[in-house]
């Protein structure tokens, strides 16, 4: 079963894994922004093992870490968590807050995409 919570290197490890496919604990290190040592990094790919997130597979002497769920499947998992954890299961609040902050500035274009989705959604519901 995938443990889906994870410290902010551990998330950090996935992105990189993520964004390079199969790579070696010293690839992966060396694309980390401010990398721990790279003990550190080997012992949470480990973890990250553990908990479900990535494999690997040895070729020569090296091992080749990549992850068991696609991104978008993982993102989704996250997602669930989040909305669940912080919104109380609800998209809606997630969004309004999400909008809401200052920080947020979607353009137009993804305003839009955004208002096509809530009508492909209404339109699935109502058959």
């Amino acid at each position: 079963m995938q443990d889906d919570k994870l410290s902010r290197r551990e998330r950090q490890i996935l992105n990189v894994v993520y964004s390079g496919g199969e790579l070696t604990a010293i690839q992966i290190w060396q694309q980390m922004e401010d990398p721990p040592t790279r003990t550190a990094v080997r012992t949470m790919l480990r973890i990250l093992e553990e908990k479900g997130h990535l494999h690997h597979r040895k070729e020569g002497r090296e091992f080749l870490y990549s992850a068991v769920r696609p991104r978008e499947d993982a993102g989704k998992s996250a997602l669930a968590g989040v909305l669940q954890t912080f919104f109380d299961g609800s998209l809606e609040r997630a969004v309004a807050s999400h909008l809401s902050d200052p920080k947020s500035n979607p353009d137009d274009s993804e305003l839009k995409r955004l208002a096509e989705l809530v009508r492909r959604a209404r339109k699935r519901e109502n058959g």
